[in-house]
């Protein structure tokens, strides 16, 4: 794609302070208009910070942005956007379809706030059967594509590729061990024992039986799953009548666990083998978008998406905006069905077939047996979205009585809650959740590994200090005008009295006094259901057990308290593994594989002699002087 980025537009700043905020965006844009090319290309409008505030496409730029001049003819929403605009960017491109697949791009990666955003932007997982070994392996992948092997999916969540993994082991006995645990088994694991690995590890099956089993998979994987059962079936019958029943029955398992992964196919079309079908409900202002996966004539999942729009907002509008930016950062499959015609079919379709190097069917059906799959995943947008309003207006209503209860200005549109990990003064971290009015918002959790050298192992007190004064110092650096929904109404401690003092100073020494402070203490014994409550202002009290708020609050302290352990285990697990051999100047992988083959372990490196250390292939005399002084001082 070529791009040709045009000159910003330049706004005498002496004259425009005495214009109002809508008229100086409007005189920004006439004065961007002067260069614009009738060409396709890509737009942005900018605030006084650079951040941007809208991105979109347009056929002919001259002849899309004027229209941001007609001020009157505007919705709200986009009056709005034009008082904030202060500058604009522009980019030129090839063709429309190059543009809208810059625009996509530049919506996921800026987050424009007037935009259509999809904001659950995770990779999906995958299936892959290995190729780089006599004896593949089949395991669940996320990223990138960095194995050598064959790749199934994507699958629509880890619980959909985990059914059909555990199914895939039972059916063909494929071993998803590492190759380390490979290499050092000296007899069967677990899994064989279960009947959901053949051991290739100790030799209980030969390679070409083993060759075989993983060329049944690939076809059952690559949908000719009917074949493999036919054949098994056969076989099975060889056997039993052979009177070979052991073996009989193992192919008995195997047929089951075939018939079990095309019984989870809530709906299946015959010829539809590699699609994505995608449908939209609206209700209360918002949209849920379901987008099933059917990969080689399987289903692998549906997912649920809920995109950020103004409420007024299209759903044909909001469905052609979710598709350009869902396939953004993946190729998209075959054929798409989606549940309604988008506004621009042409245009996305000559979009998606750029992306994809192919020809991507985008249909909308009408009749015949697609319509089943549009009328399944409608059914699950609406009770997805039923559920997600329900959800709302309960934490709303939370939300509320907690503003009362606390006396607070409002009910807070953000929370943050604090805790502190670790065992013993190691490995100290703290955690940092956020909810809010659509619940907990897992994209703004935060860990702080404790940094400062002065900190005492375990002083929980040094700890929150450390945490929040982070936290708020970086806030008050990069949004000091708080207008970017960063900064939070109520700050809550997992806490006593010396907690929530800790916080309390914290605050104030860096002159914040908007916030609200909450200490959240367990009760006697550290009783759950008991808990003291702090703020300032007020004594200490409890609340009823069954109080809501109670129960909400407790919602949101063991919300934290799980995300700060999880952070610690992970950093823990990071220690645990790493090798005293990581580190050494010139120690890369392959001289770190060669050492330990040599000694046996890292132990066995540091008690090596110097003489020792240079019979090792790829280890120079300095190098091995290097290694023995790290090891001998």
């Amino acid at each position: 794609m070529s791009q040709t980025p045009a000159p910003p537009p330049t706004v005498d700043t002496a004259s425009s302070d005495a214009l109002t905020p809508t008229v100086r965006g409007v005189e920004v844009i006439r004065q961007t208009l002067r260069t614009l090319p009738d060409s396709p290309g890509v737009y942005r409008m900018l605030n006084g910070k650079g951040d941007a505030l809208y991105v979109g496409k347009a056929k002919s730029l001259k002849k899309r942005v004027v229209a941001y001049t007609r001020i009157d003819a505007l919705p709200l929403r986009l009056q709005r956007m034009v008082s904030e605009t202060i500058s604009m960017e522009i980019v030129t491109t090839h063709t429309e379809a190059e543009a809208l697949l810059l625009e996509s791009n530049l919506i996921k990666t800026l987050k424009p706030r007037y935009n259509i955003l999809l904001r659950d932007d995770k990779s999906f997982p995958y299936l892959v059967l290995t190729s780089a070994d006599d004896f593949p392996q089949v395991i669940k992948h996320r990223g990138s594509k960095s194995l050598i092997g064959d790749y199934f999916g994507p699958f629509a969540s880890a619980g959909a590729v985990n059914q059909t993994l555990n199914q895939i082991q039972k059916a063909f006995l494929l071993r998803s061990c590492t190759d380390a645990v490979f290499n050092s088994r000296t007899r069967p694991c677990l899994l064989h024992q279960i009947k959901r690995c053949s051991a290739p590890c100790v030799d209980r099956i030969s390679r070409a039986d083993y060759q075989t089993l993983v060329t049944q998979a690939k076809a059952f994987l690559s949908g000719d799953s009917k074949d493999i059962q036919a054949e098994l079936a056969t076989r099975m019958e060889v056997h039993s009548a052979a009177m070979e029943f052991e073996d009989a029955a193992i192919l008995r398992d195997r047929i089951r666990a075939l018939a079990q992964v095309q019984a989870h196919q809530d709906i299946a079309i015959d010829d539809m083998r590699d699609a994505d079908v995608i449908a939209i409900h609206q209700a209360g202002g918002q949209s849920c978008l379901q987008v099933f996966f059917f990969r080689m004539g399987q289903n692998y999942g549906n997912r649920a998406y809920f995109p950020q729009h103004s409420p007024d907002a299209p759903s044909g509008e909001v469905l052609e905006a979710f598709v350009g930016q869902f396939y953004a950062n993946k190729l998209p499959p075959h054929s798409i069905l989606l549940s309604e015609p988008l506004p621009n079919h042409d245009l996305v379709c000559a979009a998606l077939n750029l992306r994809a190097g192919r020809k991507v069917d985008v249909t909308v059906p009408k009749r015949g047996p697609r319509t089943k799959a549009i009328a399944h995943a409608l059914t699950n947008a609406r009770e997805a979205l039923g559920r997600r309003l329900a959800e709302s207006s309960a934490q709303n209503t939370l939300l509320v009585a907690m503003a009362e209860l606390f006396e607070l200005d409002g009910p807070p549109q953000r929370i943050e809650v604090y805790d502190n990990s670790h065992i013993q003064g190691t490995n100290m971290v703290g955690g940092m959740i956020v909810a809010g009015p659509e619940g907990f918002n897992k994209s703004a959790y935060r860990k702080f590994n404790i940094k400062d050298p002065t900190v005492t192992p375990g002083n929980d007190f040094a700890m929150m200090r450390e945490v929040l004064t982070r936290r708020f110092t970086r806030a008050q650096k990069e949004d000091p005008d708080r207008d970017r929904g960063q900064w939070p109404d109520v700050v809550l401690i997992d806490g006593g009295q010396g907690q929530f003092n800790v916080a309390k100073a914290v605050l104030d020494d860096l002159a914040i006094d908007d916030v609200t402070l909450i200490g959240i203490a367990k009760g006697p014994d550290r009783n759950a259901g008991r808990e003291t409550y702090f703020i300032e202002g007020r004594e200490p009290f409890t609340l009823a057990h069954n109080h809501p708020v109670h129960y909400f609050l407790q919602r949101l302290r063991d919300e934290a308290h799980r995300f700060a352990i999880g952070s610690h285990r992970a950093r823990r697990s990071q220690d645990i593994s790493r090798s005293p051999l990581d580190g050494l100047p010139g120690i890369g992988p392959k001289r770190k594989k060669a050492l330990l083959h040599a000694f046996g372990s890292a132990r066995g490196v540091a008690e090596a002699g110097l003489t020792d250390l240079q019979q090792v292939d790829g280890i120079s005399e300095s190098l091995a002087q290097t290694i023995y002084d790290h090891f001998h001082g």
